[in-house]
């Protein structure tokens, strides 16, 4: 199977082409947003009146960074050189099923192309990717310094001292970073799949015992 290179910002015709399965390398800004990023986003962003004026350089920041973007739902180990720049040492994807209670409001407010994370998502999230053209990528789980191979340069960081290291906003340029798409533009999830064909094969072995 070839494997589909894609530049961010990704364009919504590059998306809809891609189904579960697909295997894909990414090129470009990618930033890192876990549990108290996404609570943030969307309590002072998305369902807050009125965007606190404070906070507004960073929303149009990620508003840029996002259009047509990528999300990494990650907890880096970070390191810092002598010359006092950034780098990934260990970037293993976080399980992205916390986040369904907010992704498909990030995805629709920031028209983001696509979210890594390991685990899969739920009904929500595959709702807002079919509407909005997005996918979710299926990063691998314990390859977390392979990962960070693919991490070339730390751009910028927000909320860090707030949030602490983890959960901060890191934003990061990658080249070839690896992933798997699990949940398509078109309304698959290869995660749904699994579970119900596992469903349907442990009630057939319980069938066959009784």
């Amino acid at each position: 199977m070839a494997i589909v290179e894609l530049s961010v910002p990704i364009g919504e015709a590059a998306i809809r082409g891609l189904h579960i399965g697909d295997q894909v390398r990414l090129y470009g800004t990618v930033i890192t947003a876990r549990d108290a990023a996404h609570k943030y986003i969307v309590e002072n962003f998305i369902h807050s009146p009125a965007i606190p004026e404070s906070e507004r350089a960073l929303h149009d920041e990620l508003m840029r960074l996002w259009r047509g973007g990528v999300i990494y739902h990650c907890g880096p180990v970070v390191s810092k050189d002598e010359a006092g720049r950034w780098r990934f040492v260990a970037a293993g994807p976080t399980t992205s099923i916390r986040e369904e209670p907010y992704e498909a409001d990030v995805i629709a407010h920031f028209g983001v192309r696509a979210v890594i994370g390991k685990g899969g998502m739920g009904p929500k999230t595959l709702a807002a990717c079919q509407q909005y053209g997005a996918v979710y990528l299926h990063a691998v789980g314990g390859a977390a310094t392979l990962i960070a191979s693919s991490v070339k340069e730390v751009l910028a960081v927000f909320k860090k001292e707030e949030f602490g290291v983890p959960e901060a906003f890191w934003v990061v340029r990658v080249e070839g970073f690896p992933a798997v798409v699990t949940m398509d533009a078109h309304g698959q999830s290869l995660h749904e799949t699994m579970y119900q064909q596992s469903a349907q094969k442990l009630a057939e072995l319980f069938s066959a015992r009784a």
